[in-house]
C-alpha cells in the first residue's frame, strides 16, 4: 500500500514537472523543474527496483543538466544587471513639492507599474518627512495627501493577485506632523479618507520632473 502511494506521488510530480518546464517562462526556473522531475522519476526507478537507473537519473541526468545550463548562460553572457534595470523607480522632485506633485506621479508612475506588474505583496517604506511642517525635508505634503496616496495604493494593490501591504515607519522629524501624517496612514487602511480635489498648479520644474520620470520609465513599463 504504502509503496503503491509513493508510485502515483512521484508518478503525479514527475508529470507536473515536466509539464512546468515546458510552460515556464523563465530558463532557470525550467531547469529547476526539471531537475525535480528528474529525482521523481529516479523515484520511480527505486520502486521498482531498478537502482542503478536511479542512480544514473541522479548522477549523470542531473550533473549533466546542472553543467551544462551554468555552460549555456556563461556562453550567452547574460547581462543581469541589464535584466533588472527598470525595477528600480526613482521619482526626484524639487523641494517644495506639494500635494497636487505628488499625487500625479503617484497617478502617473507608481499605480500604472503597480498596474503593470502586478504584484502579491508591497512592502512600504513610510517615510513622513515630506510633510511641510517637517524641518528636514523642504517638501509641502500634508497629512491629507498621505492618506490620498495610501488609499491609491491600496487600490492598484486589490486589483492585483495580492491584498498584502506592510508599513515600515521611516522618517518624520516634526512630531505633529508625523502624528497627523500616520494618523491619515492608519485612517485610510480602515476607512475612506475623503477626496481630495487639489486645485494647485504645478510649477514648470515638478512638470519637467515628472515628464523625466516617465520617458525613463516608459522603455520598461507600459506608462
Amino acid at each position: 500500500m504504502i509503496a503503491l502511494i509513493a508510485f502515483y506521488l512521484f508518478a503525479t510530480v514527475t508529470i507536473a514537472s515536466a509539464v512546468a518546464v515546458i510552460f515556464a517562462r523563465n530558463p532557470v526556473h525550467s531547469v529547476l523543474w526539471l531537475i525535480l522531475a528528474f529525482f521523481n522519476a529516479a523515484g520511480l526507478m527505486l520502486i521498482i527496483g531498478a537502482e542503478f537507473i536511479a542512480m544514473l537519473l541522479v548522477i549523470v541526468y542531473v550533473g549533466a543538466v546542472a553543467v551544462l545550463f551554468l555552460f549555456v548562460v556563461m556562453m550567452l553572457d547574460i547581462d543581469f544587471a541589464e535584466l533588472r534595470s527598470g525595477f528600480t523607480k526613482n521619482l526626484p522632485m524639487d523641494a517644495g513639492a506639494g500635494d497636487a506633485a505628488y499625487l500625479r506621479a503617484v497617478e502617473d508612475v507608481v499605480v500604472r507599474v503597480i498596474d503593470s506588474y502586478r504584484p502579491s505583496t508591497i512592502l512600504l517604506s513610510s517615510g513622513f518627512d515630506a510633510h511641510r511642517r517637517d524641518p528636514l525635508g523642504g517638501m509641502e505634503l500634508d497629512a491629507e495627501g498621505y492618506a490620498w496616496m495610501t488609499r491609491s495604493l491600496l487600490a492598484a494593490l486589490q486589483r492585483g493577485p495580492g491584498h498584502r501591504i506592510a508599513f515600515l515607519l521611516e522618517g518624520g522629524y516634526d512630531l505633529t506632523g508625523l502624528r497627523e501624517s500616520v494618523q491619515h496612514t492608519l485612517g485610510a487602511l480602515f476607512d475612506a479618507p475623503p477626496e481630495i480635489e487639489s486645485t494647485e498648479a504645478l510649477s514648470a520644474r515638478h512638470e519637467h520632473e515628472l515628464a523625466a520620470a516617465l520617458r525613463a520609465q516608459k522603455p520598461f513599463w507600459h506608462l
